[in-house]
């Protein structure tokens, strides 16, 4: 990931940091965080019914939400890796991809400046 990072200019860089950064946000709360914390909820329900105190009650509710909010943390930053490259990927591409259009123009430019001498 580094040898792609230093062939491309910093402006071309922050841009795919901030796609990768707005990607993992959006995909970080995936169906396995949805289902932990429903399973929290539906637990902390079972207990209350039960008759358990809510002093219990509190503390184990905000482990829950807490242990959901680190595992939707963590998939968020383990996403901001993978997306991250791939889209150092689609820059370096894009920039190869530019640069090959420019030297074709480059030489079609020169062929009908030979062409019209």
């Amino acid at each position: 990931m580094t040898e792609v990072a230093e062939l491309l200019s910093p402006e071309r860089k922050q841009a795919a940091a901030q796609r990768a950064k707005y990607r993992s946000k959006a995909a970080r709360w995936d169906i396995d965080v949805a289902v932990f914390l429903f399973l929290v909820l539906f637990a902390i329900m079972i207990l209350l019914f039960q008759g358990v105190e809510t002093t219990i009650m509190a503390p184990a509710a905000a482990v829950g939400l807490a242990l959901g909010w680190l595992m939707g943390w963590k998939k968020g930053q383990q996403l901001y890796k993978i997306f991250f490259r791939e889209e150092l990927e689609k820059e370096l591409k894009d920039a190869i991809d530019w640069d090959k259009e420019e030297a074709i123009e480059e030489q079609i430019q020169q062929a009908l400046r030979e062409r019209w001498r």
